[in-house]
């Protein structure tokens, strides 16, 4: 395991910053974090967690998929893709990492590949910090998440104690970043990390959501969630806004549109919503006419479908930022302790 003293970190940001591009999370104007590119003079944020999560780095929020260039009665495809230069985030927490996966699971272990997605990937290199002060809003735990970082996440995991900051390499990515960084780090015992890993996972046993019971969503009961009366009550509120889909680290679906240009066609994918009204609109029909039906259908695929097909993974992570941004205070955990306090299920 190596190590750098907290006062020092600048120099390691100034190591790697020198040799790729490095990410990490900032201080906002608004008084929260977003993730910004390294450059002489940025601080690291101390918050728990940025607005949104770092998938935006391998599934932007916007990205060009081709053009068609028109001339005449003559079509030229243009592929704007170029190779991705090598990067490294910092900062990532454990259930970011495990949102990475929730993607990974259907852009990269499914056919066909996403080929935007794969070059973003593979040439990402993940610093997973562990979690000293967890939110009461967290519930990571509840997926088997270890915000603690016991069990090794993304390409080098990271722990903040007795005023340094420790390192340890995990995939060939992350062996890769260690050796870059060598010069800047000195060789440390586990003994400070043993103890903060400790202290960590207690103050996750300690908050209010750690142990959500899970038992209920598993696939015999599909049905009975499905066609539940609770959907009424717990759809109630909601807006339609889709701030719930933005936040979230494992959010995946999205839309394409095509923007006419100069001389053609622009083809552009975009994030898209299932709580926004036209999500499902088709030519002839909408299957899904109410926010109770859009509703459902989130949390349905978050806590159902998508364990059933991927070998009994959740697609929610727990970080608690549809708690925190949902205006009209809907989320996944009233979901969860409405199903669980059902007497129709």
């Amino acid at each position: 395991m190596l190590s750098i003293a907290k006062d020092k970190i600048d120099s390691l940001f100034e190591l790697i910053g020198s040799k790729q591009p490095l990410y990490l999370p900032v201080d906002n104007n608004s008084g929260k974090a977003d993730f910004a590119r390294w450059q002489k003079g940025t601080k690291l944020s101390e918050k728990l967690k940025t607005t949104r999560s770092a998938k935006d780095f391998f599934f932007p929020k916007t990205e060009h998929l081709v053009s068609y260039e028109m001339s005449g009665k003559e079509v030229k495809v243009v592929d704007p893709r170029k190779e991705v230069e090598d990067f490294v985030i910092f900062g990532v927490r454990a259930c970011d990492a495990r949102g990475f996966t929730a993607i990974d699971n259907v852009y990269l272990n499914m056919n066909p590949v996403d080929s935007y997605y794969k070059n973003r990937r593979e040439h990402g290199t993940v610093i997973v910090l562990a979690c000293n002060e967890p939110a009461k809003t967290c519930f990571c735990s509840t997926f088997g998440i270890d915000a603690s970082l016991a069990k090794p996440a993304g390409d080098v995991s990271c722990w903040l104690a007795d005023g340094k900051y420790y390192f340890e390499a995990n995939t060939d990515k992350g062996k890769a970043f260690v050796e870059n960084a060598k010069s800047a780090l000195e060789d440390a015992d586990t003994s400070a990390v043993d103890k903060c890993k400790k202290d960590i996972s207690a103050k996750v046993e300690a908050l209010p959501f750690a142990h959500l019971d899970l038992s209920k969503f598993q696939g015999k009961d599909m049905l009975k969630i499905f066609n539940s009366k609770i959907w009424d009550k717990v759809s109630e509120p909601c807006v339609g806004c889709g701030t719930c889909t933005y936040v979230c680290p494992t959010c995946m679906c999205f839309d394409v549109r095509d923007f006419a240009t100069s001389n053609g066609v622009r083809q552009v994918r975009c994030w898209d919503s299932c709580m926004y009204n036209d999500f499902t609109q088709m030519a002839a029909e909408n299957p899904r006419h109410t926010q109770k039906e859009r509703s459902r259908q989130r949390f349905m695929h978050k806590l159902m479908y998508y364990p059933m097909a991927h070998e009994g993974m959740f697609s929610c992570v727990g970080c608690g930022r549809c708690v925190e941004n949902c205006p009209v205070n809907m989320n996944i955990v009233k979901v969860i302790k409405a199903v669980n306090e059902s007497d129709d299920i």
